[in-house]
């Protein structure tokens, strides 16, 4: 079960469905992944599911029958699944597998000074911004890496014709400051603008659009805010930039360094500033689609699907080769 891997064979890779999303752009590169289920389904464990159109690459195993398959690499896409859930359904000769973390958030009870829970030397850590391996401690770790995000292009474009904001966050108002709750409530008096999400509705938003239909639904839409304060680059903002959308969001984390002040959209800390701006776009729907325009094209420059997918097969293979030669060492008689 433990030979030595081919840097040539189609790789087979055991994570967890914790984030759909990522998970579905993930699936797009050239390699199977093998995802648990349970009857509970609970968190890790919903398998497919059924809001993304996941390819047959895309593969649920009984989570009782994971340690009885071999696979390449292991993917870790949260604290559970490293403390937890690698303890219970994988046999001990599959934890000594290639592994790798992908942390997708911003550290919590710090924002400089906490360590990452992985904290083993021969995991590569996988950070999805350089905001956020710059703000985690994970001194010591040899292997940490960047894999910026990536998206499809979607079949619509942006139209604008809807003279309001959009803002696309799941539960804001229970995350509170961290996602910007107050500004955007403080933006709502100011500015016409809907919210859609998870656990919105109780927030006087729209409620859920189901992933797949949420590129038409927000292309609609003259603007995309972005209120958050502290977490990672959204998946749903690269999403809104490859329509051709004019994005308005804080000056904070990785947004500084892919939104262009007026050029792509408009960027501030100062929130009265971003109001005039927003109400400068809902006046004027030929700037919002010049910004829109030059957002679009930072997105398919820097939000590519297939340069998103080949960054992860080749980390997935430096890893297993890296593997290789650990074990190598650790068999040698000369040690």
């Amino acid at each position: 079960m433990n030979g030595n891997i081919s840097t040539e064979k189609r790789l087979k890779i055991f994570t967890w469905h914790i984030h759909g999303s990522y998970l579905y752009y993930l699936s797009q590169g050239e390699y199977d992944i093998f995802i648990p289920v349970r009857g509970a389904k609970d968190e890790g464990y919903y398998g497919r599911g059924t809001t993304f159109p996941f390819g047959p690459n895309v593969i649920e195993i009984p989570a009782a029958e994971v340690r009885n398959m071999d696979f390449d690499c292991i993917l870790f896409q949260s604290e559970r699944n490293f403390l937890i859930d690698q303890h219970e359904i994988l046999a001990d000769w599959q934890k000594r597998l290639p592994r790798v973390y992908v942390e997708h958030n911003t550290p919590e009870q710090h924002p400089t000074n906490t360590r990452h829970v992985m904290t083993d030397p021969e995991v590569t850590l996988v950070h999805v911004t350089h905001f956020n391996k710059l703000m985690w401690d994970s001194a010591g770790l040899r292997n940490v890496r960047v894999i910026e995000h990536g998206v499809c292009i979607p079949d619509v474009t942006y139209q604008g014709d809807i003279p309001r904001g959009i803002v696309v966050i799941n539960h804001i108002q229970q995350r509170g400051r961290v996602t910007g709750w107050d500004v955007f409530d403080e933006v709502r008096k100011h500015v016409p603008i809907d919210l859609v999400g998870m656990g919105t509705l109780e927030s006087g938003g729209l409620g859920e659009v189901l992933n797949p239909q949420l590129p038409e639904f927000i292309s609609h839409y003259r603007f995309f805010f972005n209120p958050i304060r502290y977490t990672s680059f959204g998946l749903a903002v690269c999403e809104a930039m490859m329509t051709g959308m004019p994005v308005v969001a804080m000056a904070t984390t990785e947004y500084v360094t892919v939104i262009k002040n007026g050029e792509s959209g408009f960027i501030d800390t100062n929130i009265d500033n971003l109001i005039e701006n927003m109400n400068r776009l809902i006046a004027d729907q030929g700037e919002a689609r010049r910004l829109g325009q030059h957002a679009r094209a930072i997105a398919l420059a820097k939000f590519s699907i297939d340069r998103f997918t080949s960054d992860w097969e080749k980390i997935f293979r430096q890893t297993i080769q890296l593997n290789i030669r650990n074990h190598e060492k650790e068999d040698s008689i000369y040690q």
